[in-house]
């Protein structure tokens, strides 16, 4: 862990506004290929309904579940550091490899991987940024969920418009400069984050009482059946609204169409 530095960035630590940064990017990348991911199937591939809706969900599913292995691996062997620059990596290889209608699905299983490795890596070296009594730290996370609306944002203003009027592949090759940039943004400032560097002994956790494991493990439960049930709704958004803002809204505003992807941000 790092002390907090007398120089900062908007009163907090120069790292933050380096996660900062790099989360807004990554979002932008991983919203800007979902905001197109449905209607390229149905309107480019000619997938059927049913079938784009089974492999979007699927996708978004293996996306959301590698990141159990990814943290796993970052803990134990790569450190967060570099496991972010590899699967920031992977995911800008696979947002290009969308460009390809050929590599569809070998892309989004490159993705997916990459998230794994990328998205347990990033916020979690929020609280190395400052002491354990710091009062910043708490507020340090809303900063950053900032950057992941910001983000998320303007990938379907950008990618969507790009990709529904001149081309998709114009539209996920803009996800993959967005990736590559958050990217560098994140080599660049690596001197203003916490060393990550890991030690060879493995630190193991002090054993707890049986009784304080299984409390542990019910609230675990809880929240992971509280998150699906929430993510099951909110990844919609990509899928069956996307679909209904195409088919049943009236995109119309006087002279100007409004584009579907448009509704996503």
């Amino acid at each position: 862990m790092i002390e907090a530095s007398s120089k900062t960035w908007f009163g907090h630590p120069r790292g933050l506004t380096i996660l900062f940064m790099t989360e807004m990017w990554e979002m932008f990348s991983y919203y800007g290929m979902r905001s197109l991911l449905i209607y390229y199937m149905t309107k480019e591939l000619l997938f059927a309904q049913e079938q784009s809706s089974y492999i979007y969900g699927a996708y978004t599913a293996f996306a959301y579940f590698t990141p159990i292995f990814g943290g796993v691996i970052a803990d134990r062997w790569l450190g967060k550091r570099r496991a972010v620059i590899v699967g920031g990596s992977v995911m800008a290889a696979g947002h290009f490899m969308m460009t390809f209608e050929p590599l569809f699905f070998p892309a989004l299983a490159t993705i997916a991987f990459g998230n794994g490795l990328f998205l347990p890596s990033l916020p979690s070296q929020i609280n190395d940024l400052y002491k354990s009594d710091d009062p910043r730290r708490g507020w340090a996370y809303n900063v950053y969920y900032v950057g992941i609306n910001v983000g998320g944002f303007l990938a379907p203003l950008v990618c969507g418009t790009l990709g529904e009027l001149y081309g998709w592949h114009w539209g996920f090759g803009a996800a993959g400069i967005g990736m590559t940039a958050g990217l560098l943004i994140y080599i660049w400032g690596g001197k203003y984050l916490p060393d990550q560097a890991r030690s060879k002994a493995v630190e193991r956790p002090t054993p707890s009482a049986p009784g304080n494991f299984r409390s542990t493990l019910l609230v675990l439960i809880g929240i992971g059946i509280a998150v699906t049930i929430f993510r099951g709704a909110y990844e919609q958004v990509g899928n069956t609204v996307a679909l209904w803002a195409d088919e049943g809204v009236n995109r119309t505003a006087g002279a100007m169409t409004i584009p579907m992807t448009w509704f996503q941000s």
